[in-house]
């Protein structure tokens, strides 16, 4: 059985010019996770279900595990001294961490602490997002926004943690995609699942169809089509939506399907955020054989104008996400 830490290290020895900054990074944020899936396991116990009372700087309002998953990573982040700087769905600015190991630190972090927490409160799968860059600024000086509104293109590393059945941690340095499931019995991370493949054609596909009267008709044609019967090409497909991104992204990275938040009448830009969400799914998706898109152009290839930038979002696999594009394409701005 091999651990995430000797998994890592493993893969260190393959770039002679690795200095280790990135591994004990990781380790921060495998931390930050053990620590969030010993307190979400017995949520209903303690007093971090429900809302904080106070909105986020979207607008939506935060639940008290928001808060506190956002303060574990960040506290864990900062006590490493491999970031420079860290960035939130929860926060309004960026964070800059301060001190001289701060200021040589090669690398910034972005993170959606906990993904899907409404859904806590009724036991379903949440789960973790997170993306690091290489910073910009000049090594001894204080990063500023620039570091993090850099294009999904230039990540280093991605992943995201899902706690759901088990708890399992999955990530991308641009070498494949691994998974890791946590064995709380001795407290690490197991080697589960090497260099994850998207299938070659999926079958599943997840959207809030609550909402389509909102859609633009490209996607109400799409999913149209993913309801008719063809044999050819083994439809109709299969409905799943899980209403939290982490688990259904990591269903269909597994299954094989489509995983669709379209720009809608009451956002109009969609709802995602571009650096917290959609690019480190998008480079993940990438790395396993898939595509993700805004519904015409690819993800990682957009530059980010903002830290709370929100993007239309299309990812799983690779023939499904096109077929898409091509609903799209059909009947532009409709």
């Amino acid at each position: 059985m091999k651990t995430l830490d000797e998994f890592i290290v493993e893969k260190q020895q393959d770039f002679p010019h690795a200095t280790g900054e990135l591994t004990a990074l990781l380790s921060a944020i495998k931390l930050g996770a053990k620590i969030i899936h010993r307190d979400i396991s017995k949520a209903g116990l303690l007093d971090i279900l429900g809302s904080h009372g106070a909105n986020n700087i979207q607008g939506e309002v935060q639940m008290k595990l928001d808060l506190y998953a956002n303060n574990i990573f960040k506290a864990a982040l900062k006590a490493r001294g491999q970031v420079a700087g860290f960035a939130s769905e929860e926060e309004e600015n960026i964070v800059i961490f301060e001190g001289e190991r701060a200021e040589k630190a090669r690398y910034v972090v972005l993170m959606d602490p906990l993904d899907g927490s409404s859904n806590i409160d009724v036991n379903v799968s949440v789960g973790s997002i997170f993306s690091i860059y290489r910073r910009i600024t000049p090594i001894g000086q204080s990063v500023s926004e620039k570091d993090f509104l850099q294009p999904g293109s230039a990540q280093v590393a991605a992943g995201y943690v899902v706690y759901g059945s088990s708890t399992m941690l999955v990530y991308t340095t641009g070498c494949g995609v691994h998974a890791f499931t946590y064995d709380p019995s001795l407290g690490v991370f197991c080697l589960s699942h090497e260099k994850v493949i998207y299938p070659s054609s999926g079958c599943l596909y997840s959207i809030n169809e609550g909402n389509s009267i909102q859609f633009p008709l490209g996607v109400k044609k799409y999913i149209q089509y993913c309801q008719e019967e063809d044999a050819d090409t083994q439809r109709p497909y299969n409905s799943r939506y899980i209403g939290s991104l982490v688990a259904d992204f990591h269903r269909n990275l597994l299954k094989g399907g489509i995983y669709i938040y379209p720009n809608t009448t009451y956002h109009p830009e969609g709802k995602l955020r571009l650096l917290y969400e959609c690019n480190p799914m998008a480079f993940l998706a990438e790395q396993a054989g898939g595509k993700a898109s805004n519904g015409s152009h690819r993800i990682l290839d957009i530059t980010p104008e903002t830290l709370h930038q929100r993007s239309p979002f299309f990812v799983g696999t690779e023939s499904m996400v096109k077929d898409s594009e091509r609903f799209m394409t059909l009947y532009p701005n409709q």
